[in-house]
């Protein structure tokens, strides 16, 4: 199984992918390019679209594609569709719906579509664990749309351009998945979850973020395993805010649970990159998403026990509030206890932090009417004034069908400045998920769902 998935096909190469969009050119008048737009259509209809993907209403673009009479052309669908496999973590069928579009797309002139387009396959090759492709797709994007890039967009390239090339030419990674089993984590000093995994025999205890886009271990814990290294290196400044040389590495065998990864990529730092010593700590490794989507689905309790569902055998989640995977962030989205449209917020399982945006209290403004304003300084934002936030000090969430209580959570009132902050409505940290008795992911069903205490 590779990614979590039986039979990772590897996809044509890009000369062969332009093959395949002339032979469907000329075999499916349908999806034949409108004049500066591929996917076609009236462009308020085209503009719709794309604007309701910039404010990801993932939910909205599903009825599309799903009413009959959403009058969408067959190019328009095929778009949409990939763009939402990508979304919904099925990135095989996000590339059979927008590799055969690609050239169409760059020969319409149409910048947005095509930034769009390539940033999702680009995505779509790195999740499903074509590092070589990855590499081209990630570099094809930078040459073609660097200006057309926002500045955050541009720290979300700096990883992957800089450390796919490093790992472009390492074997596929693969996964024998075993029975159900939970295991014990910690809580390091940071208030983050620490897991334990043997690599190659050997215990560590290592970081669960499943939004960091790659798995990361430490120079003395490779050194320790007898890891090969790669000669070249390359230097990222996004993932602590400083300059970090990185190497990259194969490690052969990594077990965790009934779980066992064979030809784990990883990406190795310095010591000094990631050591605390305030609070004598250093960070060993990193399982990223390429690991924690691969073991199915996760359930993180409150007595410090991960309990996975591992396979296509494990039971699945049904239930819950659906999530979305966009770019490095996971969004779930949670509705208002009225019934109306799901929300969706970001959670970051690997931060300390969580706060409501300024989108969220333009509606709930009425709550916090007797309240008092304090200046909030975020985390990972030191350097920037405070920002001026109520204190809920207990807020109602709607998970899927459940309605939990949640509290003490800042609610800013002015935007941040970056979309990814200011088009949620939240972010949801692990000072919230540690209030529950327990949250779950699956990512076989993209289902997110809490236990109350």
């Amino acid at each position: 199984m590779v990614l979590g998935e039986t039979a990772l096909a590897q996809q044509p190469a890009p000369e062969a992918l332009q093959q395949t969009t002339k032979q469907q050119e000329s075999t499916e008048p349908g999806l034949h390019v409108a004049t500066g737009s591929v996917i076609g259509g009236e462009a308020d209809q085209t503009q719709h679209m794309l604007n309701l993907i910039d404010d990801l209403q993932f939910h909205h673009l599903e009825q599309m594609l799903q009413a009959n009479s959403s009058g969408l052309a067959p190019a328009q669908r095929q778009f949409l569709r990939g763009i939402l496999d990508n979304r919904e973590n099925h990135p095989r069928a996000s590339i059979r719906a927008l590799a055969p579009l690609m050239d169409a797309i760059a020969a319409s002139g149409n910048m947005t579509e095509e930034k769009l387009a390539r940033q999702t396959l680009a995505e779509d090759y790195l999740r499903s664990g074509q590092l070589a492709l990855a590499a081209t797709a990630y570099e094809s994007l930078d040459a073609r749309m660097h200006n057309q890039m926002s500045e955050d967009e541009r720290d979300d390239l700096e990883q992957p351009l800089k450390l796919l090339p490093l790992a472009a030419d390492h074997p596929a990674m693969t996964v024998d998945a075993g029975a159900p089993f939970s295991l014990p984590y910690e809580l390091d000093p940071l208030g983050l979850t620490d897991i334990p995994v043997f690599v190659d025999g050997v215990s560590h205890s290592w970081m669960l973020d499943p939004t960091e886009p790659f798995n990361l271990i430490s120079s003395s814990t490779a050194r320790d395993v007898g890891l090969k290294l790669s000669a070249e290196t390359a230097t990222i400044h996004t993932l602590t805010g400083k300059p970090m040389t990185v190497h990259s590495t194969v490690i052969p065998r990594l077990t965790l649970g009934n779980v066992t990864f064979h030809n784990m990529t990883a990406f190795v730092f310095n010591d000094a990159d990631f050591a605390f010593p305030q609070s004598e700590y250093q960070v060993r490794g990193v399982l990223g998403y390429p690991a924690v989507s691969a073991l199915g689905s996760l359930t993180v309790t409150s007595d410090a026990t991960i309990e996975v569902q591992p396979g296509a055998e494990g039971v699945r989640l049904i239930d819950g509030a659906p999530f979305y995977l966009d770019g490095e962030r996971l969004l779930v989205a949670l509705g208002e206890p009225d019934g109306s449209d799901d929300r969706l917020y970001a959670v970051d399982a690997a931060g300390q932090q969580s706060y409501l945006s300024s989108r969220y209290f333009s509606e709930h403004a009425q709550d916090f009417a007797q309240g008092r304003m304090q200046l909030l300084r975020l985390t990972g934002m030191e350097d920037a004034p405070p920002v001026p936030a109520y204190l809920a000090q207990s807020l109602l969430l709607q998970v899927g069908k459940k309605r939990v209580m949640v509290h003490d959570v800042q609610v800013l009132t002015q935007p941040l400045g970056a979309a990814a902050s200011d088009d949620t409505y939240g972010t949801l940290g692990v000072d919230i998920l540690q209030q529950f008795a327990s949250y779950t992911f699956d990512y076989r069903t993209m289902r997110f769902t809490v236990t109350p205490h």
